[in-house]
């Protein structure tokens, strides 16, 4: 992508195409009517646009002294990190035990790298929340000391061997507030209803309904998509391997609608058979060309970085290793050489919704609440979980970090929420600006 003058816009301007054009360039080129829609919803709101410049909030962390500190140290530089963890990056799944969870969802950006950089991006994510709500600068400073305190306080307990009925997860026997009003909202879900929603009945077989964002496809991708499912079934977990009658395809269409962070990126939905004949029980998969993680740029260590077939399987990987009991559907695959990431259109994911959330008690306890999963996430993927990437307890490892100032690790958040929050406003109006005049190149 070309960069162009930005103007009235300045060296900012210049520096977002920059970023743009490296981080969207090729995908905006083959499919520029996509980044319309994914660039009007940025243009909505300054949340919205930090929402889809993980790009931009890494590179400018690469830029300056933010890419190192006093809380990093070999060890907790290497942590299996989210990669895109901000307010709206919550929610419902249902596990492989069948119990529902209040967890950290979307890990399409996630990576091997320092723990800060994930609590950096959640904190400025904060401010922004808080900003659209006109909360007051302090109390914008409560949630996010709310946040990193729970944080702090888990992985203390984490690290000293805390038992599992001592840092329950979130669930329906142990959420409270809005993270309950998700678990519960997720549980009146029905796989009938989701079916209903996407297929129909047509000569006593279901098959997807057409038009509302499914796309036919010719006998040639169709038969490509096929051979990616074929070689998806190979790395699904052992339980999910035993069920055979589980594979029978009924259906593949191509998808439109795809949110903010995967625009231009070829996606397909794959009927299957259910565990019997009822139809009631068949399942949806997607099938979606996995993405760059914006994180990875930014990490030279090549046994990270080689260690990663192509984004699919690091997507799939990272997920395993980020979430207990991941969807024992997730695997990956390739199709076209492009790594892609498969996983169950599932009725039992619902976000945790900000928008009636208004009070700051209410909302200090679901920080809080949010900084406990982020603990809890940080400290499964390390020596105890199988992965060589990370040879250590990750608990211990921050704990022992944070110790050495905890009044300063608290304060190095707050201030940087504050200030990449502002940022992130003042981007945010350069971007509107560029779209709307037409300075942003093939759009």
């Amino acid at each position: 992508m070309t960069i162009q003058q930005a103007g009235a816009t300045g060296a900012r301007g210049e520096r977002i195409l920059e970023v743009f054009g490296g981080a969207f360039g090729e995908l905006l080129a083959s499919d520029p009517a996509a980044f319309q829609v994914k660039f009007r919803k940025m243009a909505a709101s300054a949340f919205a646009f930090y929402r889809g410049t993980a790009c931009l909030f890494y590179a400018d962390l690469d830029d300056g002294a933010n890419s190192a500190g006093p809380f990093l140290d070999e060890r907790t530089s290497r942590v299996w990190m989210h990669g895109d963890l901000h307010a709206e990056n919550f929610g419902t799944y249902m596990d492989a035990n069948g119990r529902l969870i209040f967890n950290v969802n979307d890990f399409d950006e996630a990576f091997v790298g320092p723990f800060t950089w994930d609590l950096k991006r959640f904190a400025a994510s904060v401010a922004l929340l808080g900003y659209t709500k006109a909360l007051s600068d302090e109390q914008i400073s409560t949630l996010v000391r709310s946040y990193v305190n729970a944080y702090r306080e888990r992985v203390g307990a984490l690290a000293s061997g805390a038992k599992d009925e001592e840092v329950p997860p979130l669930n329906l026997d142990t959420a409270q507030g809005p993270l309950l009003d998700a678990l519960h909202a997720a549980r009146s879900n029905t796989r009938f209803g989701l079916l209903d929603g996407m297929t129909e009945i047509r000569d006593w077989e279901r098959r997807f309904t057409p038009g509302g964002g499914a796309i036919e496809l010719d006998p040639a991708t169709r038969r490509k998509v096929l051979e990616a499912f074929d070689g998806y079934l190979a790395t699904l977990p052992g339980a999910t391997q035993r069920r055979p009658d589980a594979y029978r395809v009924k259906d593949v269409v191509g998808r439109r609608g795809i949110g903010i962070g995967s625009a231009g990126l070829p996606s397909y939905n794959i009927l299957l058979e259910g565990h019997s004949d009822a139809l009631e029980n068949d399942l949806v998969i997607y099938m979606k060309q996995a993405q760059v993680s914006a994180v990875s740029p930014y990490i030279t260590d090549q046994a990270i970085r080689d260690y990663f077939q192509h984004g699919g399987h690091r997507t799939v990987i990272s997920q395993r290793a980020l979430q207990a009991h991941a969807d024992p559907w997730l695997g990956w695959t390739e199709l076209d050489g492009a790594g892609q990431l498969v996983a169950e259109v599932s009725p039992y994911a619902v976000d945790l919704d900000w928008s009636d959330l208004d009070d700051p008690e209410e909302m200090a306890q679901v920080v809080a609440d949010l900084g406990r999963a982020t603990a809890t996430m940080h400290s499964a993927a390390d020596d105890e979980s199988g992965h060589s990437l990370v040879p250590f307890s990750t608990e211990r490892a921050i704990d022992d970090a944070i110790a050495q100032d905890e009044d300063g690790f608290t304060e190095l958040l707050v201030d940087f929420a504050h200030t990449y929050g502002a940022t992130a406003r003042r981007d945010h109006q350069i971007f509107v600006d560029l779209f709307r005049n037409g300075r942003i190149p093939g759009l």
